[in-house]
C-alpha cells in the first residue's frame, strides 16, 4: 500500500506497507477535533481531491479515515452506526462528514473507517490521553462531567484494517472501534493508579457521551471476538500508554503528512464541551 503521511497513524500502519498493493491509505489530516482552522479544514479537503484523483487515475482504492466521535455521532439516538442519519454537532464532525461525501463523489474506488479515540506510542501531544497525563503531572486535570470516551489501541486498529483491506472492500464505511463508552473520570482514575499520580480535578459544564456501534465491524471482521474488547478492554489499552509514558514513549508528537496535513490520528482532541446539538 501508499501511506500518504508521517505521523502517528502513517507510522503504526508501516509494519503492513508491504501488502495490500492496491490501495492508497490517506493518513494525513486534521486530527485535533477542538483546535482547528478553516485553513486547516481546507488543505485537508485539497489533499483528499489530489489523492482521489491519483487514486481513480490508478484504478486504486482509497483508505480514509473519518471519525467517530462525538462530532459525528452525538446527536444519534442510539449508538451510532454507519448508516445513522447522522447531524454533525462540531466542526469538525461536519467536516469530516464532507470529507465522506466529496470522497463518494470523487469517482474513485473508496473505504472510509470512522475511528474511536486511538492510544498508542507517539501519539500527537494535543489527543485525548497525552492530554490528561500532562494535565495531571501538572496537578491539576479539566473534567467535564459525563464526558466518555471510546479507546481502543492502535496495534488492534492496524491489525483490524490490515483483515479488511484483505476482504477487497469497496464503496463501504465502517465503524472501527471498541463499542465501550469510557467515562472520563475512570480514564483519569486508571491512569492516576498507574502512574502514581494525584491531581486536582476541576469539573466543567456536561460533556458529551455516546456508544459507537460495532455491530458491522464485528461481523465483517470475526476476529474482533478475539481482541479483547469490550467492559475491561480500556484497562489494557491504559495499562500500555502507561508503561509507555514511563518508557517516556507516549505522546512523542506527530508529523506532517507527506503530501501536506498533519497525521490523522482518528477522533482525537482533549476533553471539549458538547456542542449545544450533541447528546449528553
Amino acid at each position: 500500500m501508499e501511506i500518504v503521511g508521517n505521523g502517528f497513524l502513517a507510522r503504526s500502519l508501516r509494519p503492513i506497507a508491504h501488502q495490500h498493493p492496491d490501495t492508497v491509505v490517506l493518513a494525513a489530516g486534521v486530527s485535533w477535533a477542538s483546535g482547528t482552522s478553516d485553513a486547516d479544514f481546507a488543505r485537508e479537503a485539497a489533499l483528499l481531491r489530489e489523492v482521489a484523483r491519483d487514486c481513480r487515475a490508478t484504478g486504486r482504492r482509497l483508505l480514509f479515515f473519518s471519525t467517530a466521535a462525538t462530532g459525528m455521532y452525538g446527536a444519534v439516538d442510539g449508538p451510532g452506526r454507519e448508516d445513522s442519519p447522522i447531524v454533525p454537532c462540531t466542526p469538525y464532525g461536519a467536516h469530516k462528514l464532507d470529507l465522506e461525501r466529496q470522497l463518494h463523489a470523487s469517482g474513485a474506488d473508496w473505504l472510509v473507517l470512522r475511528l474511536g479515540h486511538l492510544v498508542g506510542p507517539g501519539q500527537p501531544p494535543h489527543q485525548l490521553l497525552p492530554a490528561l497525563v500532562r494535565q495531571m503531572r501538572e496537578g491539576r486535570v479539566r473534567i467535564h462531567r459525563g464526558a466518555a470516551r471510546d479507546l481502543i489501541d492502535v496495534l488492534d486498529v492496524v491489525r483490524v484494517i490490515d483483515l479488511l483491506l484483505a476482504q477487497d472492500l469497496r464503496g463501504e464505511t465502517v465503524n472501527v472501534a471498541s463499542g465501550e463508552a469510557v467515562p472520563v473520570e475512570r480514564i483519569v482514575d486508571h491512569l492516576e493508579r498507574r502512574l502514581g499520580l494525584t491531581a486536582r480535578r476541576e469539573y466543567r459544564e456536561a460533556g458529551a457521551q455516546h456508544v459507537i456501534s460495532t455491530e458491522k465491524l464485528r461481523a465483517l471482521v470475526p476476529q474482533t471476538a478475539r481482541m479483547g474488547f469490550g467492559p475491561g478492554y480500556y484497562r489494557r489499552v491504559l495499562d500500555a500508554f502507561a508503561r509507555a509514558c514511563a518508557d517516556g514513549a507516549a505522546g512523542a508528537g506527530g508529523g506532517a503528512g507527506t503530501r501536506g496535513g498533519a497525521d490523522d490520528g482518528g477522533a482525537a482532541g482533549p476533553v471539549p464541551p458538547a456542542a449545544r446539538s450533541c447528546r449528553s
